[in-house]
């Protein structure tokens, strides 16, 4: 038995089994197509498909949105999503592609939404039906987020969306998106509102989708131009004026609140052999040849994959502290910590890779000389978004300090 399943109650260990068994019993069939390292890079509308169907799948066994009530599309369960999510991860299963309407999304219209959101957009968001994204930055507002631009003026009954959205990630498969606009320019925190709005719907009309080119070569950044994008007032999520403290709901699960931010390569397989993994710079050391021997042979090297292994599992511990209320000092600081700490480490780990390849980490997917298919340079690249995503790993250290610590405001 494992030392998640020892700490889980007997409700939770026969969720388990299930989960287990049906993993078993119902194996993936080879994807037709290379799947990315996450759901943010998915470009094609084959690799959407494959991983669409999974996550559909994984709904109707009941192992996505499992903890809401059964009114929202959930399974009325208690504390049971991280359990699935394990089980998920034990069998080498790809990652959930709606991963922003899951870990983003859902938590903030359960909290803040209306009937009519909970019972119509949340059952097809679990299932997959919709993909969803997020409408948050723009080109004066990343980090500084209060600084939004986009404007939500009242229309009769309704809401006319106009602006602009970038880095939006899924963007351009996506049926929905999370959107926070300026409502009232009269007052900064006091003059944002919260919608959800459908963006496939209008595209070609009121709404334009762009790809932005990463520095990967793949497209999964958009941005996203409203022009008079008019919405009736029930995606309206939470008061008029209030939408900046419904943002906070959604940025807390985006920085580590949620069980969906949970240190996976993504796309299945030995957890212990992922891209980003430190565990799997064991093997790469193993392969990679150095002055006629390998980079494992060097004493040095060892003890720097062992140090990034330390970190990731002091982590991962941090991760289940988490979940025992007498071991927190604070209740977010864990959670809070999580996407300061992992990313940093993921960036670290990949780096490390780098050099334990030499000249042939340069090599990108697609070269027949790369070593590991150019994945581990493919992650390298990958890591700075996501030490960027949800708010700078600087703005993360100004949370950290003065929400949790109680510093003083930096100037």
């Amino acid at each position: 038995m494992s030392d998640q399943a020892k700490q889980d109650r007997p409700e939770q260990a026969e969720f388990r089994a299930q989960c287990r068994a049906w993993l078993a019993a119902n194996p993936l069939p080879e994807p037709p197509v290379r799947l990315p390292q996450s759901a943010i890079e998915i470009m094609h509308t084959a690799q959407l498909e494959y991983l669409r169907d999974w996550q559909r799948q994984a709904y109707e066994a009941g192992m996505v949105g499992c903890d809401y009530p059964v009114a929202s599309g959930g399974a009325g369960r208690r504390d049971c999503q991280l359990i699935a999510n394990q089980e998920m991860q034990r069998a080498g299963r790809p990652f959930l592609p709606n991963i922003l309407g899951l870990g983003m999304a859902a938590p903030t219209i359960q909290i803040h939404g209306n009937d009519f959101q909970r019972e119509n957009l949340l059952p097809r968001l679990f299932s997959c039906a919709d993909i969803w994204c997020q409408g948050f930055s723009e080109p004066g507002a990343g980090s500084d987020l209060a600084n939004v631009q986009t404007r939500a003026e009242r229309y009769g009954d309704g809401w006319r969306i106009t602006g602009h959205k970038v880095w939006t990630s899924l963007a351009h498969f996506a049926d929905w998106m999370i959107l926070l606009a300026r409502s009232d320019r009269a007052h900064k925190y006091e003059g944002m509102t919260y919608f959800v709005v459908p963006i496939k719907a209008n595209l070609g009309k009121t709404v334009t989708v762009r790809p932005l080119i990463k520095i990967t070569g793949e497209t999964g950044f958009n941005e996203v131009f409203f022009d008079g994008l008019e919405i009736p007032d029930h995606y309206r999520v939470g008061e008029i004026g209030q939408g900046w403290e419904v943002a906070q709901t959604t940025l807390l699960h985006e920085r580590g609140a949620g069980p969906w931010v949970t240190p996976s390569s993504g796309r299945g397989g030995d957890p212990e052999r992922n891209i980003a993994d430190a565990w799997g710079l064991l093997e790469l050391a193993r392969r990679s040849p150095r002055a006629g021997r390998t980079a494992a042979d060097d004493p040095v090297l060892r003890d720097r994959i062992m140090q990034l292994i330390i970190r990731q599992e002091g982590s991962r511990q941090g991760a289940r502290r988490a979940r025992v209320p007498a071991l927190c000092d604070h209740p977010q600081r864990i959670p809070l910590q999580a996407k300061l700490v992992m990313s940093e480490i993921r960036q670290d780990v990949c780096a490390l890779a780098m050099e334990l390849q030499g000249a042939a980490g340069t090599l990108s997917i697609g070269d027949a000389n790369a070593p590991e298919g150019g994945e581990w340079a493919l992650g390298y690249l990958n890591s700075y978004g996501v030490t960027i995503a949800a708010g700078t790993n600087e703005i993360q250290r100004n949370i950290l300090g003065e929400r949790v610590l109680g510093l003083a405001k930096s100037k």
